[in-house]
């Protein structure tokens, strides 16, 4: 039976979860990941629990959770007395939030592909300020640029 607990430096930890060494501390110091066990010379030691922790809160962030839902995540992520729900409502939450962005972002790219059509059409190859893409733009939009 092996009984050897791997121990990371910050350098390795940093490398077995692709964060950088200043995102590690800062998650530590906003509290999102434990403060590490320190050696009698101060060099930090994580564990496999730690880079776990880190793994989950890398792909959070990857997926675009702010820090406070990352927050949220994992205390969920450790607790027997919450419900699962309150995990899936945020996971809806974010989820809701992303489709209403792309929506935003194809009527963004509506308006940039009829901006481009009609420079092409009207005036591709003629002085830059005759250009209608600024006779576009400079025109009022109903609700901002895209809605």
């Amino acid at each position: 039976m092996n009984l050897h607990i791997r121990v990371f430096t910050i350098g390795a930890l940093a490398k077995a979860t692709g964060l950088t060494t200043p995102t590690i501390r800062y998650y530590e110091e906003i509290g999102l990941l434990p403060p590490a066990r320190r050696t009698e010379s101060g060099q930090r030691h994580y564990s496999e629990a730690d880079v776990e922790r880190l793994t989950f809160i890398k792909q959070c962030r990857d997926f675009g959770f702010s820090i406070e839902r990352v927050r949220l995540l994992v205390e969920l992520s450790v607790s027997r007395d919450r419900d699962c729900v309150e995990t899936r409502d945020i996971a809806q939450l974010h989820l809701d939030e992303v489709r209403a962005k792309l929506a935003e972002l194809r009527s963004l790219e509506t308006k940039l592909q009829g901006f481009v059509k009609r420079c092409d059409e009207a005036c591709a190859g003629g002085p830059g300020v005759d250009c209608v893409i600024f006779e576009d733009m400079s025109k009022p939009q109903a609700k901002g640029c895209c809605s």
